[in-house]
């Protein structure tokens, strides 16, 4: 049996326009918040909500398309695994952040009026369940 570890897959949206940095050794991140969100009925039979925001970074192929297709608003597919990293601020306080690191992307988006979705990904990664 195939055991997956520190793997994540989310589909939502976007919260903000990509941000991108260009790192000196020609490398390109790109990071973007993601918005999940779970429709349920209460107890008393009323629908329900509730949104969780994520923290995504793409690095390669991802990051190029993230760059140059994605906005506030996309729907997207994600595969990736969670990193937790901290560091100290200029007050001298501890920050901490979970982020999702893609290794895959899809965009979910329709296509003009063709109805059709744009599916772009990491080529490598053809075989995602999505």
């Amino acid at each position: 049996m195939n055991e997956l570890k520190n793997s994540v897959r989310l589909i939502g949206r976007l919260g903000d326009d990509p941000k991108v940095r260009n790192l000196g050794n020609g490398k390109t991140v790109v990071n973007f918040s993601m918005a999940t969100t779970e429709m349920y009925r209460d107890s008393e039979g009323n629908k329900k909500s509730e949104t969780t925001w994520h923290r995504i970074v793409a690095w390669g192929q991802p990051a190029t398309i993230a760059e140059k297709y994605l906005k506030k608003g996309s729907e997207v597919a994600v595969e990736g695994k969670l990193t937790n990293r901290t560091w100290e601020g200029k007050d001298g306080e501890k920050h901490y952040v979970t982020e999702i690191n893609v290794n895959s992307l899809l965009m979910l988006d329709k296509n003009g009026n063709s109805g059709e979705k744009s599916v772009m990904q990491e080529p490598a990664r053809q075989d995602l369940p999505f």
